[in-house]
């Protein structure tokens, strides 16, 4: 059976006011990780923030006691310099360090925001480095990026270099509020059929509107932010997207 279901909301919807309450917050209404948005304003054209905010949230949300268990912050990195921070995200309180295919592909093999290195990393490379470190890993693609290029890296023989969980991005990646791109769905669904154990993570534009559509092609975690914290009743949507997913979960 596919894995089970897991609410990520997207604290880039939250009101930064008040981070750490909304973050506790959250997590008792029901949800089961924290979807935390890193821009740095290259890799996308928007800014967010840096491990510093990680930091002093981490103390409002018990770490996880299991892998993947509740209370994970899923940091989601779109940022055009992955290795350089993954030391620094750990440091802050990161449990899984997702970030961009793309980014793996261009980036250089720098392990510290103020190195520089002509030598280049890859998606496998920056997948072992971050379980080196002790973190879960994600890969993440954008929707322009055929899933086809990870087959490479799923099937690989060395389990250092798998990651534990996919992102399929179904909004460009930038800024929040963008209309979910049901075109992303082929892409969950091939994932499932070649990977039923596989964690796989469906981030934009998502509601109790578009849940149902995520949930058939095949995904079980799934990043939601408007809809939940701009949400009346934010436990009520949050138990409505787990139950969409938990009624498709797949034999």
């Amino acid at each position: 059976m596919s894995p089970p279901a897991i609410i990520a909301p997207s604290i880039l919807s939250a009101d930064f006011g008040a981070l750490g309450k909304a973050c506790s917050d959250t997590i008792n209404h029901g949800a089961s990780w924290l979807h935390i948005d890193i821009m740095d304003g290259h890799f996308v054209p928007n800014m967010t923030f840096g491990a510093p905010v990680v930091t002093k949230i981490r103390p409002h949300v018990q770490r996880p006691s299991t892998a993947c268990g509740k209370g994970t912050f899923d940091c989601h990195m779109m940022i055009a310099e992955p290795k350089k921070w993954v030391k620094d995200f750990q440091k802050a309180g990161c449990d899984l360090y997702c970030f961009h295919y793309e980014a793996a592909i261009t980036s250089t093999a720098a392990e510290n925001p103020a190195d520089h290195s002509s030598s280049k990393t890859s998606p496998k490379e920056m997948i072992r480095y971050v379980h080196e470190q002790k973190m879960l890993a994600g890969i993440a693609i954008k929707p322009d990026t055929p899933v086809d290029v990870l087959w490479d890296i799923l099937d690989s023989p060395d389990k250092e270099e798998v990651p534990d969980m996919v992102l399929v991005m179904t909004v460009h990646p930038g800024f929040g509020g963008q209309k979910f791109m049901a075109s992303e769905m082929p892409k969950v669904k091939a994932l499932r059929q070649r990977y039923p154990e596989l964690n796989i993570e469906v981030d934009g534009g998502l509601s109790e509107a578009t849940i149902d559509e995520a949930a058939e092609a095949g995904a079980n975690v799934i990043v939601a932010g408007s809809a939940v914290f701009g949400a009346k009743d934010p436990a009520d949507v949050i138990s409505k997207l787990q139950k969409a997913v938990e009624r498709r979960r797949q034999s």
